[in-house]
């Protein structure tokens, strides 16, 4: 069995990911089981002055600060609950000590497996202006939607403002409602709720499509490969 890694860089994204994996564990290894974890957590004020400055080594060196401790506390491999900072994947990966999982693959691989043609990406401005998504999908022959500039300003808003310090207004909700039903008329029978903490606030129950909820289709990879 393989000793998880979390590379934590917004608080409950991170332990929406974490509490999954614990939880959804015991289906396979029986009451109160789960495999190792051990998280790593920099704290968001950290990465998000990089971020705003556009400078993805900086936010790479934080995540190789997180993997080598997580090195040290004997981890076997690494996932980031965080789709945003993904975009520097690429700048931690020749430097890191331990794999990764990641995020908009398994996302994409979730997304094939369900036969969704063309999905709506939701997340950060910063998410949805990236290559995360689009360089994954198109690999597996997965149209995709992004929202525009000003609906990219408001989810981004939201996500900051409120759901990654765990407020969750019916407002926003609604906003996220509409911004799918967007996605929906232009074609898509899917969103992927690309930012960690907007599971906490849309799901299948409450969105205009089925949703691909990242956090917990990274958490699931994580235990399968632990597992398997």
């Amino acid at each position: 069995m393989k000793h998880i890694g979390i590379v934590g860089c917004s608080a409950e994204g991170a332990a929406l990911c974490y509490r999954t994996i614990c939880l959804e564990a015991e289906s396979r290894m029986g009451k109160h089981a789960h495999p190792e974890v051990t998280m790593h957590t920099i704290a968001l004020a950290c990465y998000m002055e990089p971020i705003y400055r556009g400078d993805w080594k900086a936010v790479a060196a934080l995540m190789l600060r997180s993997a080598r401790a997580l090195q040290s506390a004997g981890a076997d491999f690494l996932i980031c609950p965080d789709n945003t900072i993904h975009q520097a994947l690429p700048d931690v990966l020749p430097s890191s000590p331990l794999p990764w999982l990641h995020i908009a693959e398994e996302v994409g691989a979730e997304a094939k497996r369900r036969n969704f043609k063309k999905i709506g990406i939701t997340g950060t401005k910063f998410l949805t202006r990236s290559a995360v998504y689009p360089e994954k999908l198109e690999a597996l022959g997965v149209r995709y939607a992004t929202p525009t500039e000003a609906q990219q300003e408001r989810i981004n808003e939201i996500i900051f403002d409120e759901l990654v310090r765990d407020r969750r207004e019916p407002e926003s909700l609604r906003y996220f409602q509409a911004v799918i039903e967007e996605f929906k008329s232009k074609g898509c029978d899917a969103v992927v709720l690309g930012c960690t903490e907007i599971p906490l606030l849309v799901n299948d129950a409450n969105s205009p499509l089925p949703t691909l909820d990242s956090t917990r289709i990274l958490a699931r990879a994580a235990l399968r490969h632990a597992l398997d």
